[in-house]
């Protein structure tokens, strides 16, 4: 699959604009619909700051942060999706085959061990744990797992097929890890650990979108910096530095705010499958040969995707309702095999 390979003609000046409002309406329709069924009125006057104090928690402190900061993070995978797709050359990298995801997973799993057995297990609840440690906890792990794969990578001369082998190497090594700890020691908590491995939008708070929208407006700011080397880093090395490209430090710069952005997302709300792979695809097969509106189109649909597919696990689940990443893994497979039968 050719990255750079149209699946339409030439772009609609419409499908930004069309995006745009999509995230809009993906968004009145996430804070309207929701478990509890609350008239619009009522919403309405939530939002303004009056109303019910029922109406005003459920909105303003439950339903608000976890749009928010669903948005900020499907901004980021599907932004650091398209990165690593396009400096690996690879149409199959995300942050997970990366091993981006799989050291956050470990970091965090390490995490809630040693702070369930740090105290007395038999008196631990959920809220005594500091679970507001858990997205540094994750990030840290991710870019850790970043850093090692590209020290590994650098020794072996930094080629795209190398990095993406390193990822794949390493990610297994530190999943298989984790997932024994989990087995081994985890049942004290192992509803929790459960939950993040599954990606979730379950309690997020403010504190979560304050997280991550330092990361968001970083990652969103470098996009001008980086857009001519990422044209440039979509072709072999000796053709990108016989334009002039430093392609080692380019590559670098762009692997470092890639890894940054999957880290802290998975870091925040676990990892979210399918996201940072899938949206990529769509923006391309929308955008085609037009790459300056891959990259809008790209951080777009990433907030519509996540928001989209949480309001659809909290109507689906019930109370019990159903965590983001399953449900961005049953949209994503019949997308990508429809996307797959438009490439040639």
């Amino acid at each position: 699959m050719s990255l750079g390979a149209p699946t339409i003609g030439r772009p609609s000046r419409w499908i930004l604009p069309i995006a745009l409002a999509l995230v809009l309406l993906s968004f009145v329709a996430a804070i309207f619909l929701g478990i509890v069924d609350l008239p619009v009125r009522d919403v309405l006057s939530a939002l303004t700051g009056s109303g019910s104090p029922e109406a005003r928690s459920i909105i303003l402190d439950i339903r608000l942060p976890r749009i928010v900061t669903g948005i900020l993070a499907g901004m980021q995978f599907a932004l650091a999706g398209l990165l690593l797709q396009t400096i690996t050359r690879n149409p199959l990298a995300d942050p997970s085959l990366m091993g981006v995801s799989q050291g956050a997973t470990l970091t965090v799993t390490l995490f809630l061990l040693f702070t369930v057995y740090l105290g007395n297990p038999d008196s631990y609840s959920v809220n005594e744990l500091p679970i507001a440690w858990l997205p540094p906890a994750g990030m840290m792990g991710g870019m850790i797992a970043g850093g090692i794969i590209y020290l590994l990578a650098f020794r072996l001369d930094l080629s795209p097929l190398r990095i993406t082998l390193c990822g794949i190497a390493i990610g297994a090594v530190l999943h298989a890890i984790a997932i024994g700890l989990i087995a081994g020691w985890g049942s004290a908590r192992i509803e929790i650990i459960l939950e993040w491995l599954s990606g979730s939008l379950y309690a997020r708070t403010w504190d979560h979108a304050l997280f991550l929208l330092p990361f968001t407006i970083a990652g969103l700011a470098m996009l001008p910096l980086i857009y001519r080397p990422l044209i440039l880093l979509r072709f072999d090395a000796t053709v990108a530095r016989s334009f002039g490209l430093s392609y080692k430090a380019q590559f670098s710069l762009v692997l470092l705010v890639s890894c940054a952005l999957a880290s802290s997302a998975v870091g925040a709300v676990g990892p979210v499958v399918f996201v940072g792979l899938i949206v990529p695809h769509l923006a391309r097969f929308l955008a085609g040969r037009h790459f300056p509106l891959v990259l809008p189109l790209t951080v777009v649909l990433g907030a519509v995707i996540v928001t989209l597919g949480d309001l659809i696990g909290r109507l689906a689940g019930g109370p019990e309702e159903v965590p983001i990443g399953v449900v961005t893994a049953l949209m994503g497979v019949p997308v990508l095999l429809a996307l797959l039968r438009k490439v040639p």
